[in-house]
């Protein structure tokens, strides 16, 4: 955990940060509600969020117009506490100390939405999971 709050840090990464990482990040978020600092980036950020992946997420109540792919930096591999990829392969920096997993899920790049929400869902699943690991005293 990160030593001045006390608050673990989680950091979602693929390859575009159009899909999966920005799903997984909007999901701990919402459900940590401020208990743990979450990030997403990617290894070759696309221009925007995948369109269908933003509908998907709108349809539970998850607004992410607001947000962008980020580039994946090893000060933000650093800061985390635990770090999650999902098919960026071998770019993501590998450091000492921290957490790795590996999820292995469908890329929703280029489906239509009604492919997008059982990959938005596995990953609820998994989020929901690794907040019981993270908090296990405080999980809903």
């Amino acid at each position: 955990m990160t030593e001045a709050a006390g608050v673990p840090e989680v950091l979602f990464v693929c390859v575009h940060n159009a899909g999966r990482s920005q799903m997984a990040a909007a999901l701990l978020d919402h459900h940590a509600a401020g208990r743990v600092r979450v990030r997403s980036a990617g290894s070759a950020p696309a221009d925007a969020v995948d369109p269908a992946v933003a509908e998907a997420m709108a349809e539970i109540g998850l607004d992410l117009s607001t947000e962008f792919p980020k580039p994946l930096t090893g000060d933000a591999v650093r800061a985390a506490d635990v770090v999650i990829t999902m098919g960026c392969g071998d770019v993501c920096p590998v450091f000492p100390g921290k957490r790795y997993l590996d999820w292995r899920l469908d890329d929703p790049a280029g489906r239509p939405v009604e492919q997008v929400r059982p990959i938005r869902d596995e990953i609820d699943a998994r989020v929901r999971a690794l907040l019981a690991e993270l908090l296990p005293a405080e999980s809903p």
